[in-house]
C-alpha cells in the first residue's frame, strides 16, 4: 500500500520538515490549509497519516493539537523533534525597523516575545509561518514582514532581514504522526498517551494520578485543558512512559479508570531515539 502524509501549510512550512522526517517512505506529501485539515484528512483515510505540531520547548504544548486530538477518532503513532529557527523574512530590500505588520503562525509569536515586545506592529495570525511567508510575498509590501524559517523565504522570493529570532537559541518542536488506529506492539521505549476527566472535587488529581505512582510508571507530561460546553471544566492529557500493554501501565489504567469520569487513550508509540 503506497503511503502519503498530510501536514498543515503549503511547502517550506516547519511541519512539511517534519513530515519527510516521520514519513520518509511517503509517496505522496499534501499539504493542508489547516490543523483542522489534517485531522480531517486523516480522519477519512484521505492521507495515511498526518503530521502536526504538539509541543514547543519555548511555550509548551500546542493547544490547537491537543484539542483537535480530543475530539478526533485518531491516535498518535510517531513522533519526532525538530530544531527551530525563526526568521524575520521580506520582500528584497525591506527593513524589520521600518515594518508596520508582522505575519506568522500563533505559536511563532509565542517563541518570538521578546522581539515583538519592543516594537510597535500589528500582529497577522497565519495559518502556519510558511503561510505568513506567502502572505508576505503576495501583498508585495515592504512594511510587511513574516516570522517564518529561512526555506520558507527561500520558497517564495523573500530574503531574510533578521536571522534567528525566537527568545532562545536551540528552540525545538515536537511533531506527531496520526493515523485512524492504535499500535498494538511494545516492548522498551515506548510511550503512552491519554486524557482523563476527574471529578471536580478536592484532591480528585491526587488521586487519579496514585496509580500511576503505586505502579512505577513515569509521568513524562500532564497538561491542562478546557472541557468544551462546560465552562471552568478540565481534562487532562498526559504522556506515559511504556506502552498500554506493559506490565506496569496495564494495571495503572486499570486504576485510573475506576478514578475518572472519562479515560480515552490517543495512542501507544515508540518513543523518539536521539536523532
Amino acid at each position: 500500500m503506497s503511503v502519503s502524509v498530510g501536514y498543515p501549510g503549503p511547502p517550506g512550512s516547519h511541519s512539511d520538515a517534519a513530515a519527510a522526517v516521520l514519513v520518509p517512505d511517503a509517496v505522496r506529501a499534501v499539504d493542508l490549509p489547516s490543523f483542522v485539515a489534517v485531522v480531517d484528512a486523516a480522519s477519512a483515510a484521505e492521507v495515511t497519516l498526518g503530521v502536526l505540531p504538539i509541543e514547543s520547548s519555548l511555550v509548551g504544548p500546542i493547544a490547537e493539537t491537543h484539542d483537535l486530538l480530543f475530539r478526533a477518532p485518531l491516535s498518535i503513532v510517531r513522533e519526532a523533534t525538530l530544531p527551530i529557527r525563526h526568521c524575520i523574512v521580506g520582500l528584497a530590500g525591506a527593513s524589520f525597523e521600518l515594518a508596520r505588520t508582522v505575519r506568522s503562525h500563533p505559536a511563532a509569536f509565542d517563541q518570538c516575545r521578546e522581539l515583538l515586545g519592543v516594537r510597535d506592529v500589528r500582529r497577522i495570525p497565519a495559518a502556519t509561518t510558511a503561510d505568513a511567508a506567502r502572505e508576505v510575498a503576495d501583498a508585495g509590501d515592504p512594511s510587511q514582514v513574516a516570522i517564518a524559517s529561512a526555506e520558507a523565504s527561500v520558497a517564495y522570493g523573500l530574503e531574510v532581514l533578521v536571522d534567528d529570532v525566537g527568545d532562545r537559541p536551540g528552540a525545538f518542536t515536537r511533531f506527531v504522526a496520526l493515523a485512524p488506529y492504535t499500535q498494538v506492539g511494545g516492548g522498551d521505549g515506548w510511550r503512552t498517551a491519554l486524557s482523563f476527566v476527574t471529578d471536580h472535587q478536592p484532591g480528585a488529581l491526587f488521586r487519579a494520578l496514585g496509580p500511576l505512582a503505586r505502579n512505577n510508571v513515569n509521568l513524562v507530561q500532564l497538561v491542562s485543558r478546557p472541557l468544551p460546553n462546560s465552562p471552568w471544566r478540565y481534562r487532562f492529557d498526559v504522556v506515559l512512559d511504556g506502552h498500554v500493554y506493559d506490565e506496569h501501565v496495564g494495571p495503572a489504567l486499570g486504576e485510573l479508570r475506576g478514578l475518572t469520569r472519562e479515560l480515552r487513550l490517543f495512542g501507544s508509540y515508540a518513543a523518539e531515539r536521539a536523532r
